[in-house]
């Protein structure tokens, strides 16, 4: 087989990838598309090695080994990830990450057309318009 076959294929994993890390707003979606980007690389680092070794007279099967280690680490990534997603979703009871980043952004702002500076949300929310 042809070297341009995976390397194509490999391409479009990751493109795929990466609009799903880059439109999507549920986390484990966005893992799952973070999965995907590392199974093309996995697939480009075993289709090379085995163009490589074609060519070589002694093969390391480096390619493998770094494969090896890419699924070790995605392992671990997922592992950690979907517990940050739970954890996450327990005390938010959501899993959107836009919502997630108004969190990050720290304490609101008073807006000037409340009556002082220390209104918070739920007075502003029970305040008659």
């Amino acid at each position: 087989m042809h070297l341009a076959y995976p390397a194509v294929l490999s391409a479009l994993l990751f493109c795929t990838g990466l609009y799903g890390v880059l439109a999507r707003r549920n986390a484990i979606l966005v893992l799952m598309s973070v999965e995907l980007m590392l199974n093309a690389v996995n697939l480009n680092l075993v289709a090379f090695d085995v163009w490589l070794s074609r060519t070589a007279k002694e093969t390391l099967h480096s390619g493998q080994a770094l494969t090896l280690f890419t699924i070790a680490i995605a392992a671990a990534e997922i592992g950690i990830g979907l517990a940050i997603v739970l954890a996450v979703y327990r005390n938010r009871g959501t899993s959107d990450i836009d919502k997630l980043r108004d969190t990050a952004e720290g304490p609101e702002t008073a807006d000037p057309d409340t009556e002082g500076p220390g209104t918070s949300a739920a007075e502003k929310a029970e305040a008659p318009a």
